[in-house]
């Protein structure tokens, strides 16, 4: 029994979306107000001694029928989202959200309209761009020692796989404020984030007082690609990290998430994925 056929694409009507959205915002508003967790504030500017994870990610991509004006204005929603993170110390006990942190991106804050994917197609929203943030601070997680509390996976498979360096379903996904990130610190000691940007890229680190005691390679299995009885593509994986101490050693292969995206490219643009379809 194939249990992803839930990725048919559904047309819901306007009014009904409203309605969705306000629902699951006011219960997230009620989780927030009544939830009692220890949510991370702390900032400190003065960076932590180890660096325990960074990644970078380019923040111009031409795109195909995309206006580069609105990557243009991520850049600017990036700026105004890093400066609310940059230097927040996540204490054991504490959990990021990254809405909490954020907040509410609106033009009274100064944020612009970028590019948002909705349904798999692109159109403009204040604050669009954002997902570049919540991508690059997830992916940095699966390498440190923080716990991945909540992440949504992105239901659509945009992009092929041209230049592509992590292995797919490999980011998270975020709208406010229902579609979170949040990362919790089971360690006894703190985690530090450094994000910023520079001429080219957005940039991020994760920094602890400590010496890192493993090291994290995240890979890809099961990836296959498989045509649905109504004539759409659906990209299937699961992710794994291995974990290895100072010495080098594998000291645990562990099962991280599993990735379900419906495909808006046919899939032989595809290049380099040999007995990828699985029709």
């Amino acid at each position: 029994m194939n249990l992803f056929h839930s990725l048919k694409p559904v047309q819901r009507s306007k009014a009904r979306v409203w309605l969705g959205t306000r629902y699951y915002r006011l219960r997230r508003y009620c989780t927030w107000w009544f939830g009692g967790e220890k949510i991370a504030a702390g900032v400190q500017k003065e960076l932590l001694s180890h660096q325990v994870a960074t990644h970078r990610s380019i923040l111009l991509r031409q795109l195909k029928d995309v206006d580069m004006q609105l990557q243009h204005n991520k850049i600017i929603n990036l700026k105004l989202a890093v400066k609310r993170i940059d230097g927040l110390t996540i204490q054991p006990g504490e959990t990021f959200s990254f809405w909490r942190r954020v907040g509410k991106p609106n033009r009274r804050k100064g944020y612009v309209p970028g590019m948002v994917l909705h349904y798999g197609k692109y159109k403009q929203g204040i604050g669009g761009g954002l997902c570049q943030l919540t991508n690059l601070l997830y992916w940095m997680a699966l390498h440190s020692p923080l716990e991945v509390k909540e992440r949504h996976r992105h239901s659509y498979d945009v992009f092929p796989d041209s230049g592509r360096t992590q292995p797919f379903g490999s980011g998270a996904t975020c709208s406010y404020n229902y579609l979170d990130l949040q990362l919790y610190n089971p360690t006894a000691e703190p985690f530090q984030l450094h994000v910023y940007l520079n001429e080219h890229d957005l940039i991020g680190e994760i920094r602890s007082a400590n010496r890192p005691l493993h090291r994290y390679e995240v890979y890809e299995r099961e990836h296959k690609i498989t045509r649905e009885y109504w004539g759409g593509h659906i990209r299937h994986n699961l992710i794994f990290r291995r974990i290895f101490n100072p010495e080098g050693d594998l000291v645990k292969d562990e099962y991280v998430t599993e990735n379900h995206a419906l495909m808006m490219y046919e899939p032989l643009l595809e290049a380099g994925r040999e007995g990828a379809v699985n029709e």
